[in-house]
């Protein structure tokens, strides 16, 4: 992308500032970000926002690294979390207030967005799904986890989800998608 994504202007703002004012308005908190690469630079993106921030010294090994280095620095607090991305420019509060609100009403552990004949992020993880997160290989996602429970997900259909951005192609899509 010739910069970090995360710092990529979208609509006057950082990508990933972007994500945590989404995902403040939708009332998650406490609100941890994960960073990794260039984490001194990404830091600066929430300055006067109410998050926590946290480095992952291992991310270089993939995703399943960030999640569980997020999920120890929530510690013992909230019945549950909503992993979410700092590159889906196009998930709204409202959606995330909606996966919420499937988990208290449906009662399942896992509440997920499907999208392009599949499920994964953004997904709420009731604290009883913490034990499949935190043994997640360092190069897998949530989607496993997903996927391996299906009979105890409630599945959100959102499409909007399937949009992330990977190349400078996505980028310019983006600008004009959200």
């Amino acid at each position: 992308m010739g910069a970090p994504k995360q710092l990529l202007d979208y609509h006057g703002e950082p990508l990933v500032r972007h994500a945590v004012q989404v995902a403040l308005a939708a009332g998650c908190g406490p609100v941890i970000v994960v960073l990794g690469s260039r984490a001194d630079e990404v830091r600066h993106a929430f300055d006067g926002l109410a998050v926590e921030t946290i480095v992952n010294q291992r991310w270089q090994e993939g995703m399943g690294t960030s999640i569980q280095a997020g999920l120890s620095a929530l510690g013992p607090r909230g019945e549950a979390a909503v992993l979410t991305l700092g590159d889906q420019p196009l998930v709204t509060p409202e959606f995330l207030r909606k996966l919420k609100v499937i988990h208290a009403l449906a009662g399942h552990p896992i509440v997920a967005a499907r999208y392009s004949e599949t499920a994964g992020v953004p997904a709420l993880f009731a604290r009883s799904a913490f034990p499949a997160l935190l043994a997640l290989g360092p190069d897998q996602g949530c989607k496993g986890v997903i996927l391996k429970n299906h009979a105890h997900v409630s599945f959100l259909d959102y499409p909007k989800a399937a949009f992330d951005i990977d190349t400078p192609d996505d980028y310019e899509r983006a600008a004009c998608a959200g």
